[in-house]
């Protein structure tokens, strides 16, 4: 129990409240900075980080201090015998006190170790690099996703209340054509027919609510919002762009790009050289390990002339079996090699194909945001003539009602074809490479200013990629 309410308290901690409006760049903003996926990448980053740290310290030398005591309730002594003559001295004798204490500072330096070391930091470096390419690709599908849901958020806001609305007309008209039915003002067939075109209109209402409900819920999880505060977010409805996304002519200039930027292969270049550098490793494990040694002693027996002296010295050791093992550790390598060669093929492919795909997706989106804002602007035209001739008697309430489900369904078609055209753009940026995260993820800024950041930068894509 504990351990949750430790959780709980832990999600939304040092989160900046939401205190205003919150518009598509500060959504994205609250994103990268507190949503939790981002965040696990983040933790990677500075794992990665950490680890290099650690590494450089393995390649210094080691510096030891060490200290004794050894007592004993007697002398150690004996008697002693000359190798020349044979003669032996009775009288026993002693080189040693009771109670003796010892202790040295000693530096020793192994040079393999060294070189060994120094390829594994060289690796941990790439280990670093690799952990930030997987973190900006993380954070810009959050961002893919923050500008999906922010856009369902706001057509939410806008059309739920005229749901509500045309839900309690659908009702007031039901209740009516019951009445006209139970009192048989009419063939029994008619207000049938009219009920089911209501009730076919009231399930359509209830599934576009159904499917709005959720929206400030899911924008709220991205952004990391408490359960509940999500009806507390007001939205400020994002600029349409259709007009100002133009696409690039040369499409062979956004595959050169794609394949020299995109996360995935810069992650297995970096990974083909750790396990170049392990080429490296493999070799110098099988030469002889140099160990250099001083340092610097004291003991206090007094029988000893020299209390206090430096000690030096240097070892040297070869395990022949690492000779042994080196072809079949070169095997290896090189079949991991191969491996990280034929997945940079593979991706290479997919890149290429992925670039094209995007690019017919914008061009999609474009026509497809024109033709439903024009449809959107036809639709108001018809739904407020229709709703002039009920007034003054020339149409049906059933006419209304329908036109009126029709205008509704027009504009949130609307904003979900300008919201998968913005996406759409992101996705291309993402497939070539070039995306509108700020160049230092890591760095500490204010929600203000990384959303100022990020508007920025989503203004200057669209010069990116001409």
């Amino acid at each position: 129990r504990s351990r949750v309410q430790e959780d709980q308290a832990v999600l939304t901690k040092d989160q900046e409240p939401v205190s205003g409006p919150i518009d598509l760049y500060e959504a994205m903003a609250r994103a990268l900075k507190y949503n939790l996926d981002a965040r696990v990448e983040l933790m990677h980053k500075m794992l990665a980080q950490t680890q290099l740290d650690l590494s450089h310290y393995a390649m210094l030398p080691r510096l030891a201090a060490n200290a004794g005591f050894d007592g004993r309730n007697n002398f150690s002594g004996g008697v002693g015998q000359s190798l020349v003559t044979g003669a032996q001295n009775l009288t026993p004798f002693t080189s040693a006190e009771k109670n003796i204490f010892s202790a040295d500072l000693s530096l020793s330096w192994n040079v393999l170790d060294f070189g060994l070391s120094y390829i594994r930091a060289k690796q941990a470096a790439d280990d670093v690099l690799i952990a930030e390419e997987e973190r900006r690709r993380v954070a810009n599908r959050v961002m893919q996703d923050v500008r999906t849901a922010y856009w369902r958020a706001v057509s939410a806001e806008r059309i739920i209340p005229s749901l509500k609305m045309l839900d309690e007309w659908v009702k007031n008209a039901l209740e009516k054509s019951q009445a006209v039915q139970d009192e048989k003002l009419s063939a029994p067939l008619v207000p049938l027919q009219y009920r089911l075109d209501l009730l076919n209109t009231q399930r359509y209402v209830q599934q576009l609510f159904r499917e709005l409900s959720t929206a400030k819920l899911q924008l709220a999880a991205l952004i990391n919002l408490p359960p509940g505060e999500e009806h507390k977010m007001m939205l400020l409805v994002p600029e349409r762009e259709a007009g100002t996304l133009n696409l690039p002519v040369d499409l062979t200039v956004l595959e050169d790009r794609a394949l020299v930027a995109r996360p995935e292969l810069r992650q297995i270049d970096y990974r083909r050289r750790i396990n170049a550098r392990e080429t490296k490793a493999a070799i110098l494990e099988m030469l002889p390990s140099l160990n250099l040694q001083a340092g610097g002693n004291y003991n206090s027996n007094a029988f000893l002339f020299n209390q206090n002296w430096a000690a030096y010295a240097a070892r040297t050791s070869w395990n022949l079996l690492n000779i042994f093992r080196y072809p079949a550790r070169a095997k290896t390598i090189e079949a991991q090699d191969q491996v990280l060669h034929t997945q940079t093929l593979a991706l290479t492919m997919a890149v290429m194909s992925q670039v094209h795909v995007s690019v017919a997706q914008v061009a999609h989106a474009k026509k497809e945001t024109s033709t439903a804002k024009l449809y959107h602007e036809t639709q108001s035209q018809i739904f407020e003539q229709t709703r002039l001739g009920w007034r003054v008697g020339r149409q049906s309430e059933q006419t209304v009602l329908r036109e009126r489900v029709n205008q509704v369904a027009a504009q949130l078609r609307y904003d979900a074809i300008e919201s998968e055209l913005q996406v759409s753009w992101a996705s291309l940026l993402a497939a070539v490479g070039e995306d509108v995260l700020p160049n230092d993820l890591a760095r500490e800024q204010s929600l203000s200013d990384l959303a100022l950041e990020l508007r920025t930068r989503w203004a200057k894509s669209k010069e990116w990629l001409r």
